[in-house]
């Protein structure tokens, strides 16, 4: 079984290497990082990964414009969404361009696990079902 593939966009290094540390010990493979959504988006486009894990707060474009310009160019794109800022009103602006899961900062490593499992099984039953 080939390993989901992740690429993690944050402008923090520090939370991207924990993401790394955390998912790879759980047989998922980071195949890349980018410090902005520009960089997360050209990198989209080179890497095709399974999953995109987005922080909502960085400098350029955020997250929640990186993850429009994701799903407009690849509408079966795989994407959670991280940001310290979990307020109802960001929780709606993510649920309405198509994000279905949003992760509080600092996250807990179980619920950013269980969470990538259950992207992990949306994506083979959509792959199935097509």
């Amino acid at each position: 079984m080939d390993n989901t593939t992740i690429i993690v966009v944050d402008d923090s290094p520090f939370a991207s290497k924990q993401i790394k540390d955390i998912v790879e010990e759980n047989g998922y493979e980071v195949i890349g990082y980018a410090k902005n959504g520009e960089e997360g988006i050209k990198m989209y486009e080179e890497l095709h990964p399974d999953i995109v894990i987005l922080d909502i707060i960085m400098p350029g474009i955020d997250g929640i414009e990186t993850a429009q310009i994701l799903l407009k160019n690849d509408p079966d794109a795989t994407i959670l969404m991280l940001s310290s800022l979990c307020d109802s009103s960001t929780l709606e602006e993510v649920r309405s361009i198509g994000v279905k899961y949003l992760i509080p900062k600092p996250w807990e490593d179980d619920v950013l696990l269980a969470t990538l499992e259950l992207l992990k099984k949306q994506r083979e039953q959509k792959k199935y079902s097509k």
